[in-house]
C-alpha cells in the first residue's frame, strides 16, 4: 500500500489556525504550536465567558429593579413574590428595562404587586 502524506490537509488546518490568531503578540500568530494553544485557550474562555456574562446581567437587572423598588417602598423579594401572587409574567430584563427607562410604568406593576401582598 502506498503512504500517504499530509500535505495539503495538515497546511490547511495550520492555516485556519494561525488566522484565528491573528493579531496575537509575539509567537502566537507566527508559530503554529504556540499559535494553536492560543486558540485552544481563546475558544475556551469565549465558551466559558459567554454563561459569565449571561450571570452578569442577571445581577444586573436584579440590581436595578431592587433600586426601583425601594424607590417605590418595596423590597426586591416582596415585589418578585407579588407579582408572582399577581400572575404577571414579566422577566427581569423587562423589568430592569421599565425601571430604568419608564419609571411610572414601573410604579403602577409595583401596585399590582402591592394589592396582591
Amino acid at each position: 500500500m502506498a503512504r500517504t502524506r499530509t500535505g495539503f490537509v495538515r497546511r490547511r488546518r495550520h492555516k485556519k489556525v494561525l488566522k484565528m490568531t491573528k493579531g496575537q503578540w509575539g509567537t502566537r500568530s507566527k508559530n503554529f504550536k504556540r499559535a494553536n494553544e492560543a486558540m485552544m485557550r481563546s475558544l475556551w474562555y469565549a465558551y466559558r465567558d459567554r454563561r459569565q456574562r449571561r450571570r452578569q446581567l442577571r445581577r444586573l437587572w436584579i440590581q436595578r429593579i431592587n433600586a426601583a423598588a425601594r424607590m417605590n417602598g418595596m423590597k426586591y423579594s416582596q415585589l418578585m413574590h407579588g407579582l408572582k401572587q399577581a400572575d404577571v409574567s414579566l422577566d427581569r430584563k423587562s423589568l430592569a428595562s421599565l425601571a430604568v427607562r419608564d419609571a411610572d410604568t414601573f410604579s403602577k406593576v409595583v401596585d399590582v404587586a402591592r394589592q396582591r401582598l
